[in-house]
């Protein structure tokens, strides 16, 4: 059987390095996860007994764009986090934030365009574009910037930009003139934007701002997967602008015909737990305090500290020039699932990883003292 050039996509590391953890697991060991980006608490409660109350109802396809009232309550969360007043019409339910990419890619690009985004930056932005047969161009971000790009570090021959805030891998986080700043640069370039805004919700300092804030010429998307602890449930949501709103719901009815259902119901519910939510991000800021302080003491000391979301990102060109090789010596010796760097930089992420703590405080100590045991005994 023949195979499409545009299927032979890199593989999603960090989903690797979690199946070697599991097999780890299986043999008996115990693995403190630090790897993947979820959340170690359930959807919130609210969430799974609204699903559980509907479960004696007919479950069964919604409209493509999404159910009504859900779509209203997230244009109402626009309100409430950012003072933008959005139109619940713009906003469109997807099956997580991967269905959101899929939509926004297939709606504003032709095979062949350039799309560019910040490296380090989230692996299935390139891997998405190159099976649409589009082609990501990185941009080299530097640590003295936060590993953001500049304006002045767009390139010319790009039919779109790709930013994200809170970064993944980095955690950091764009000022609200910096989003103008971006925008402003990628509109006077002809270059579609997509801001990617799934960790808002956590953030340790001043808020996160929604690129809406400085322009409505742009694609967001978002998930109830990070702040609504709702990973597994694959439910997100993307905010389009009315111009493009009937091409992507054309793509939707095909694609995907609609959103879970089921999903759809308990993230109605999720938004009325921000309580609930909000404690869980509490824990996050207690961990993301345990590993400012306990990664360097164990050796992890070149980091751009976190802003939101729940990673750090470390150079340790100091320690290897082989991330997957270390991150594999760090299962193997401690008993610690940590991401290489290549997942998120092809071209520098030989020497850097990406820690999370998204997990329990408990799991964290103990994943911690693993790495100052390893590091002190290498």
């Amino acid at each position: 059987m023949r195979h499409s050039a545009r299927g032979q996509v890199d593989p999603f590391i960090v989903m690797d390095v979690m199946e070697a953890a599991t097999r780890a697991e299986a043999s008996g060991r115990h693995i403190v996860h630090m790897e993947v980006g979820q959340p170690g608490t359930p959807a919130p409660a609210g969430a799974r007994q609204a699903l559980a109350d509907a479960l004696s109802q007919p479950l069964g396809y919604t409209v493509a764009l999404g159910l009504p009232a859900l779509r209203q309550g997230i244009a109402d969360l626009y309100r409430r986090w950012y003072g933008v007043d959005l139109n619940p019409t713009r906003v469109v339910v997807t099956s997580g934030s991967s269905g959101a990419f899929l939509l926004t890619f297939a709606a504003l690009f032709d095979a062949g365009d350039k799309v560019a985004m910040g490296y380090p930056g989230y692996p299935s932005y390139r891997q998405i574009l190159r099976a649409m047969s589009l082609e990501p161009v990185g941009i080299l971000t530097r640590p003295e910037d936060r590993y953001q790009p500049r304006p002045q570090d767009l390139p010319d021959d790009c039919a779109g930009l790709i930013l994200a805030s809170p970064g993944n891998p980095s955690g950091t986080v764009l000022r609200l003139d910096e989003l103008r700043g971006l925008t402003d640069a990628a509109a006077a370039k002809g270059m579609a934007v997509v801001s990617d805004e799934i960790y808002h919700g956590l953030g340790y300092g001043d808020r996160c701002h929604s690129a809406l804030e400085v322009t409505d010429d742009v694609f967001v998307i978002n998930s109830f997967s990070k702040y609504f602890s709702m990973t597994g449930w694959r439910v997100g949501w993307m905010v389009v602008p009315e111009t493009h709103l009937r091409t992507v719901e054309r793509l939707a009815q095909n694609m995907f015909i609609c959103p879970p259902h089921a999903s759809q119901v308990a993230a109605l519910a999720a938004l009325d737990c921000t309580d609930e939510a909000d404690a869980n991000l509490a824990v996050y800021a207690e961990n993301r305090r345990l590993m400012l302080e306990g990664l360097p003491k164990a050796g992890f000391d070149r980091i751009a500290p976190p802003e939101g979301a729940f990673y750090i990102y470390a150079d340790v060109s100091h320690l290897t020039d082989n991330s997957l090789e270390f991150a594999a010596e760090i299962l193997d010796r401690a008993g610690v699932a940590v991401t290489p760097g290549l997942d998120f930089d092809p071209e520098r992420g030989a020497q850097t990883l990406r820690f999370s703590y998204a997990r329990a405080t408990a799991d964290i100590v103990e994943g911690l003292r693993r790495l100052a045991e390893f590091m002190a005994s290498r």
